[in-house]
């Protein structure tokens, strides 16, 4: 593997960028590019990602170690080790692994999904707003969700499949409405829009429709929440990561020539019908399964790949970044919910919601001086 540092101009002014670029004027992305022996397999490093990632990696072990050791029964860091690693006393064993970790791992793990669904979608479509919440696909999900609990009384693997039915499917009635006409940016958030309503109203019937117990445990559910969850629900979740992010984190590279546009992409080899189709099929699975683990957490998947991209300042979607991202967001939201507000169990999706309703204000605003401009 040989390394070689190159510098060239990158022009931002395009609006397929999304969130995070810059203004008209070309700017030169400097990195070090690691070549195989042969040249089959080159990869540009930034210095600047390479630091932000590390930053927010570190950030979210701090977040873990906090998360694992305070509470109603703290803990050390070397109890809770030797509880990790089977050593520890049957008190610390049982707060440790039955309580703390499997619903520290389903928050990042779910923030991470939540983040590269997010940043796939914006990237795809080139708007800000492009994300599964804002266009539909968590409300989709949703339906499909609620009518294995509340129709099947199924199990949490039921339930999974039943969100990524619902996700797919709104997929494809989104994709049959806009047949013809182009996945535009803003056409495609205006139809994801007038969608998710439709589907709200939906998953409000369902509710009516179902029994005081049912109605009670789907509208805590639709609240979005890590109360409760187990070890099955972080294994779901848990697998439905390690086998999407990987071909995702694949594909970011053709995501960034797609961003360029269509003709620029074919003209470097990219199948852009193809790429579209497998990106767009990974992020609606990853907004399912994080959608069935834990009910419908909102703004992650809009918030998450914009800041990591502003941090980065990448010329990319940052997929990784944005992962990091997304996983350290709902984790800390998860320990603030916690310990703030304790003894009371406020669930993450109201804290989540809340932020980023603001988030969104604030973007809404920007976006519009941006336009005027």
């Amino acid at each position: 593997m040989s390394a070689v540092r190159e510098k060239r101009p990158f022009s931002a002014g395009s609006p397929r960028l999304g969130a995070g670029a810059g203004g008209g004027e070309p700017r030169v992305i400097s990195g070090l590019v690691l070549r195989t022996g042969r040249g089959g397999l080159s990869v540009r490093v930034q210095g600047r990602v390479l630091l932000v990632t590390a930053v927010m990696l570190v950030a979210l072990v701090a977040v873990a170690l906090v998360t694992l050791t305070t509470g109603d029964f703290e803990l050390s860091v070397g109890e809770v080790l030797r509880a990790v690693f089977g050593h520890g006393s049957g008190g610390a064993d049982f707060i440790v692994n039955t309580l703390r970790m499997p619903r520290l791992l389903t928050a990042t793990c779910v923030g991470a999904a939540l983040a590269v669904s997010g940043a796939i979608l914006q990237s795809l479509t080139g708007n800000s707003l492009g994300s599964p919440d804002i266009i539909g696909f968590t409300n989709g999900s949703a339906v499909g969700a609620l009518l294995v609990i509340i129709v099947l009384h199924g199990s949490m693997t039921q339930i999974a499949l039943g969100a990524l039915v619902g996700g797919l499917a709104t997929a494809a009635a989104m994709y049959l409405l806009m047949l013809g006409r182009g996945l535009q940016g803003f056409r495609l958030v205006v139809v994801g829009i007038g969608v998710s309503a439709l589907l709200l109203a939906v998953n409000s019937y369902l509710i009516t429709r179902a029994t005081w117990q049912e109605a009670l445990e789907a509208q805590a559910w639709l609240i979005g929440s890590l109360t409760n969850r187990g070890w099955q629900q972080a294994n779901t979740i848990g697998i439905a990561v390690l086998v999407l992010l990987p071909p995702a984190f694949f594909l970011a590279r053709r995501l960034s020539m797609v961003e360029m546009g269509d003709v620029t992409a074919m003209g470097l080899g990219v199948d852009v019908a193809r790429t579209r189709a497998l990106l767009l099929v990974i992020s609606v699975a990853l907004a399912a399964f994080a959608t069935a683990v834990t009910g419908p957490i909102w703004f992650i998947a809009l918030a998450a790949p914009q800041l990591a991209r502003r941090l980065t300042r990448a010329s990319g979607p940052a997929l990784v970044p944005a992962a990091l991202m997304g996983a350290l967001l709902l984790a800390a939201s998860d320990l603030l919910a916690q310990r703030l507000f304790a003894p009371a169990l406020l669930p993450v999706g109201t804290a989540t919601g809340t932020i980023g309703g603001l988030y969104l204000i604030w973007l809404l605003v920007t976006e519009s001086r941006r336009s005027r401009a």
